[in-house]
């Protein structure tokens, strides 16, 4: 479980696209060891959240804060919050063809390490041998039950539904961040899909590590364990419990809940 120092702080974050407003004053705190799920109806703004977080620079933030280890990161660039140890995973991964998995997946991994490497002013990330790297996604990609052939394919391309999620929790696991962003990862996902990505999150899942799952449903929160569950509708975070509240909402459904906030 987590210590009391807060790692993530999003304070009154307001953000538009084209003019739109999409997120109006959300404010949620993420500590080390912490998995906090995010749960709402279409349209409320979750995935709008997960990209403002990751810096999608076709949102504009007009008003709030993030704050990562103390540090406000709304003037970075994605990558520099992608070294800096901010992953998402996202809802609709983009395909690249002509580049495999292996060959993205090194650049990434070499490229956050000497990011890493330079903030703490340790001399210099030694470089990752191929055989090396090799090795350890082999590692990585039979945690997630992968076929070694897995890494030639070109990224994303013809990839079902559960291989896109699997390639996404791959790099997770690659690029060890210390906080995850998981953008619907059960979209798409059969059953036994569901188990082999959840149970790959579970083990990448640590005390360093704080976790946002953002789903629509109570199913994956049946595999990875929340500790806090949130709601969200209209661009805010109407309501915040524990995991019983993940149940609550399966049962009332979002109509009801949407009732009971209005009449508050």
């Amino acid at each position: 479980m987590a210590n009391d120092t807060p790692m993530f702080v999003i304070e009154n974050l307001h953000a538009s696209i084209d003019d739109k407003e999409i997120l109006r004053g959300v404010n949620l705190t993420i500590n080390k060891g912490e998995v906090h799920a995010l749960m709402g109806p279409n349209g409320s703004g979750k995935s709008t959240l997960a990209y403002v977080l990751a810096g999608h620079p076709s949102y504009e933030v007009t008003e709030g804060s993030i704050l990562f280890n103390g540090e406000d990161i709304l003037e970075k660039e994605p990558d520099e919050r992608a070294r800096d140890g901010i992953f998402l995973a996202f809802q609709y991964p983009t395909v690249i063809p002509g580049v495999s998995m292996a060959n993205f997946l090194r650049m990434a991994v070499t490229n956050v390490r000497s990011a890493r490497s330079a903030a703490a002013n340790d001399g210099g990330a030694q470089k990752l041998a191929p055989r090396e790297f090799r090795r350890l996604m082999r590692e990585k990609m039979a945690l997630l039950k992968m076929d070694d052939a897995f890494a030639t394919r070109y990224l994303n391309e013809g990839f079902s539904g559960g291989e896109k999620k699997r390639a996404e929790i791959l790099q997770m696991a690659l690029l060890e961040p210390t906080m995850a962003i998981l953008d619907e990862t059960d979209s798409g996902l059969d059953i036994d899909a569901l188990r082999v990505v959840s149970d790959g999150v579970n083990a990448l899942a640590g005390p360093e590590m704080g976790i946002l799952l953002i789903t629509h449903y109570q199913r994956l929160l049946n595999h990875i364990k929340p500790h806090h569950v949130h709601i969200m509708m209209s661009g805010r975070i109407v309501q915040s419990g524990g995991p019983e509240l993940a149940m609550e909402l399966e049962a009332k459904g979002y109509e009801q809940l949407r009732a009971e906030v209005a009449a508050d």
